[in-house]
């Protein structure tokens, strides 16, 4: 029986496919090449010291190394302020709709918080939620999302909430909500390092890493330091900030090789110029992309109001306004023999979604726009 150690199934794992996909997931999402270079090259014997960051102790000088990298590049490419801490831990975005409300909800006596709710991702926030005080949604529920509502802020809630960019409806905001002095929390998952942000203006910020920043595992919570004490009793200590920010992020064995890959994405980013040079990136990405939907006569469509179109997710629909599923089937089949995938839409809303997070180029999403053309004089007439 052959077992891993066997010579031609070992070498068999290790040959790279070289073939690589032009991948418009939503995220997990692609990786730059070079970070998976390099962390191929590393992965037996990280730095000379003959094992792998997979099997590095979390207290090890060596992974506070890595860690304190992540932390410095993070810090530096978003010119986040002193009196912020940032944090690395587990439990992605959802783990992050429990630990907002128990972590800042107590803030004030009536326990209230406002949620902007534009999506998906927002409305699952605000639902679990309101397991821990009285949630005030700014948006009701809505049969479709495509648009940002005027909002109106309740002064004694404890913090406002919104996800500054919705993957599954494509609704981003362009700016930051004013709400008098009340701290703002935001889920900035998809689209954290695409466009600068003041950082300063947030109480909290945190990002799920596999869409933009690195590999599903790890989610980074960026807090002002005077925050970070109103957790209620209940809390977890896994989901307290202060103990977590207590203990550096410590305080239970971390998602160490997340850290290290998130590490990578970050020194690339950092390699390219920085977020200033991945915004007008992803600029002419998704302007290429809209220009081509909005140009194609009615063929393509996309639902969310032009004003707040995600730079990041773009949904769409083919043959027609509201689609055509038999012409989408053919499009995704088609794209996908030209070695595109990841573009079917979330399930919930159907349809066709590209997702161009930085490591999208701008040649693959000219590849994109190019098929999307040739397809459209194709199939406009059937």
């Amino acid at each position: 029986m052959n077992g891993i150690g066997n010579e031609q199934v070992l070498n068999g794992y290790m040959k790279p496919d070289l073939q690589r996909k032009i991948n418009f997931n939503p995220g997990p999402s692609k990786l730059p090449t070079p970070v998976l270079e390099r962390a191929q090259s590393e992965l037996m014997n990280y730095n000379g010291l003959g094992i792998s960051v997979l099997e590095m102790s979390h207290r090890s000088a060596d992974f506070a190394a890595i860690t304190n990298d992540a932390k410095n590049s993070l810090k530096t490419l978003l010119n986040i302020p002193d009196n912020y801490k940032i944090l690395f831990l587990q439990g992605g975005g959802c783990g992050q709709f429990s630990a907002v409300a128990m972590n800042l909800i107590a803030m004030k006596p009536t326990k209230t918080a406002d949620y902007i709710v534009t999506g998906t991702w927002s409305a699952k926030a605000a639902k679990e939620a309101e397991k821990y005080g009285t949630i005030n949604i700014v948006h009701p529920k809505s049969d479709s999302y495509t648009k940002i509502p005027q909002c109106t802020f309740n002064p004694n809630a404890s913090y406002v909430y919104y996800c500054a960019n919705e993957t599954v409806h494509g609704v981003e905001f362009s700016n930051v909500p004013e709400t008098n002095g009340v701290p703002i929390v935001t889920d900035m998952s998809s689209n954290i390092l695409s466009r600068h942000v003041d950082i300063s203006k947030f109480g909290v910020i945190f990002a799920g890493a596999q869409k933009n920043i690195g590999c599903a595992g790890v989610t980074v919570v960026i807090i002002r330091e005077d925050l970070l004490s109103f957790a209620i009793p209940e809390c977890p200590s896994i989901l307290n900030y202060k103990s977590q920010a207590d203990t550096n992020s410590l305080y239970n064995t971390p998602s160490c090789f997340s850290i290290y890959i998130m590490s990578l994405v970050l020194k690339w980013a950092t390699s390219v110029g920085g977020v200033s040079v991945l915004f007008k990136e992803n600029c002419i990405k998704s302007n290429l992309l809209y220009s081509t939907i909005d140009n194609s006569e009615g063929f393509y469509s996309c639902p969310v109001e032009k004003n707040c179109r995600s730079s990041m997710n773009v949904p769409f629909r083919a043959g027609g306004e509201n689609g055509d599923p038999e012409i989408e089937k053919k499009f995704l089949v088609e794209a996908e023999s030209l070695d595109m995938i990841g573009l079917k839409g979330h399930r919930t809303v159907g349809g066709i979604r590209a997702s161009l997070y930085n490591s999208v180029s701008q040649e693959e999403t000219k590849k994109l726009v190019e098929f999307m053309r040739d397809f459209c004089k194709r199939h406009r007439n059937q």
